[in-house]
């Protein structure tokens, strides 16, 4: 994989941390704003990337450069991508994938349609602990209770209620807690059970964004809750329940950290299977695969995993009442 990254933010520098570990991607080209120039000059040292820029659009004309990630604000993936699509490169987007289903729904024909590599970075569909955990589920029997919550005070909340608005609080950048952390548990709960048959979201809403809130799914034969906030902090953790036992995580739904697996009146059992100490680096590893053999059935199989967890964000806005810019007035769901 030859990456051009966008953005120079705190989810930027969190990639290359840890990206110079698998050998077979090199760092091309990494762009941004003309006022973040002398910091990506600085990135360009420290992690050895080739070339910068501060210009989207002559990144993209680079043809040292096949893959596109995709590390900006919620409301400039769908944009972002559609134009590296065009240009022909490969991309890969961070969370949440658009800002609605119709965007997604787009990006996704016009990949598909010029035969590239278009994925969500999501961390928890990729990490050892998670996939293992799905394995485990068969040994609850059935399940009855589904429980996530992630919730971490956000450093830019006081500023928010200081009259700010920032991007992760900000309806016009399609911030808010079920985009920006409650999305994880989404993705998680989806990867596991499948659509629900039935979505309600009850949001805190300040300024006419949700700052936490309480998504419920109903699957029929059993409900789950997810909690994500972004005004308020607790214990992360996703508990599943089933007949014959349960699964505890102790930790929130894009780490995966070790989990206990416990059967009625049996001693737990800790099953803990990590790749890498980074969360992101199991799915670096499978994108650059996924591009290097050009594997568009995993990548079309992970669209439709997207599409869900999209389907499930617009009629959880919709119970919410929640709008984002870039939301029109006139779309109704398209079921689940």
């Amino acid at each position: 994989m030859r990456l051009g990254i966008v953005g120079a933010g705190m989810i930027v520098e969190d990639l290359l941390s840890f990206i110079h570990e698998i050998p077979s991607i090199s760092l091309v080209a990494i762009c941004a704003r003309p006022v973040e120039q002398k910091k990506l000059l600085d990135l360009q040292t420290k992690h050895g990337i080739s070339q910068i820029y501060v210009d989207y659009n002559e990144m993209l004309l680079d043809d040292s450069v096949d893959t596109i990630y995709i590390g900006l604000p919620n409301h400039l993936h769908y944009d972002y991508s559609k134009e590296a699509i065009i240009r022909g490169k490969h991309v890969i987007c961070e969370k949440p994938f658009t800002s609605n289903l119709n965007e997604f729904l787009e990006l996704k024909e016009l990949a598909q349609q010029n035969q590239l590599i278009l994925v969500e970075a999501i961390t928890n569909q990729y990490l050892k602990n998670a996939l293992t955990m799905k394995e485990y589920l068969t040994k609850l029997g059935e399940i009855k209770i589904v429980e996530c919550n992630y919730s971490q005070y956000s450093s830019r909340y006081d500023a928010f209620k200081a009259g700010e608005t920032p991007p992760a609080f900000s309806a016009e950048m399609s911030g808010g807690a079920l985009m920006d952390i409650n999305i994880y548990n989404i993705h998680l709960v989806v990867g596991f059970f499948g659509s629900p048959k039935k979505v309600e979201y009850f949001a805190n809403i300040e300024r006419g964004i949700d700052t936490s809130g309480v998504l419920l799914l109903d699957y029929g034969d059993f409900k789950c809750v997810s909690i994500g906030s972004k005004d308020s902090t607790a214990p992360n953790s996703v508990n599943i329940q089933g007949r014959k036992g349960y699964i505890h995580m102790a930790s929130s739904a894009n780490v995966c950290d070790y989990f206990d697996y416990t059967l009625n009146k049996e001693i737990p059992i800790r099953v803990d299977y990590k790749n890498h100490f980074h969360r992101m680096y199991d799915e670096f590893i499978e994108f650059d695969r996924m591009i290097q053999k050009k594997d568009m059935e995993k990548a079309a199989n992970m669209l439709e995993h997207s599409e869900r967890v999209m389907r499930v964000i617009d009629i959880a806005k919709q119970s919410a009442n929640l709008i984002f810019g870039s939301d029109s007035s006139t779309a109704a769901s398209q079921g689940i």
